[in-house]
């Protein structure tokens, strides 16, 4: 990774860590039916950084729905073929719920690339995040980022304990690139350490590569 890139990186973390100072008090209540051009609200910066963790969004949240978050909004649209009109009404909130993440999930997201993969491969802490992500895009999964890590027995972190850790600025930054779409698994739902792993099962599934310690597989 060239110089440019790791300041690059390195500014859009410390963006998206500065803004998880704004209040959410609201950040997973229901989104509206409709989000516009003018709306003003707490939902609002929900949407902005969702927009935000895509890389769409470049400006300060704020509780103002203006131009800069209409034209990331248009531009989110169109690149996930929903009908570009601006406006988040109900398909754009389902469709940005699966593909990003709020300021929460961000951090349960961080956590678990943490606790799991610590001491992993820069790729391998992607991977993990990029797991987390293919689940909640899955059927017979979860549906958000929170249900898929907590899900009973899923993830031995949660299990142990170690997944209330405090995360360090590596694991947000693997979380953001998986949220983005960086998936060095290609697809993989799964994934296990074969010199501890105790399930017979997990020995199933069909096997896709090995990062560092971790098989991974569908």
């Amino acid at each position: 990774m060239n110089k440019r890139l790791i300041n690059y990186s390195m500014a859009l973390l410390i963006g998206i860590m500065l803004a998880l100072s704004i209040p959410t008090t609201h950040a997973n209540a229901a989104a509206p039916a409709t989000l516009k051009y003018g709306s003003t609200g707490p939902d609002v910066p929900d949407l902005q950084y969702r927009l935000k963790t895509l890389g769409y969004f470049d400006s300060s949240i704020t509780m103002f729905f203006g131009d800069d978050t209409y034209d990331a909004l248009m531009k989110f649209q169109k690149d996930y073929s929903i009908a570009v009109d601006g406006i988040a009404g109900k398909q754009t909130w389902e469709t940005l719920k699966k593909v990003s993440v709020n300021q929460k999930e961000l951090d349960l997201l961080a956590r678990i690339i943490y606790a799991e993969s610590r001491g992993e491969p820069y790729k391998g802490q992607i991977a993990v995040g990029a797991v987390v992500m293919n689940r909640v895009a899955a059927s017979g999964f979860p549906n958000s980022v929170q249900g898929v890590i907590e899900q009973p027995g899923a993830f031995t972190a949660v299990d142990d304990g170690q997944y209330y850790m405090k995360p360090d600025s590596t694991a947000y930054k693997a979380a953001l690139e998986a949220i983005r779409g960086n998936d060095p698994t290609n697809g993989a739902l799964y994934y296990f350490n074969p010199d501890t792993a105790t399930s017979k099962w997990i020995w199933t599934r069909q096997q896709t590569l090995k990062i560092g310690r971790h098989i991974f597989a569908v």
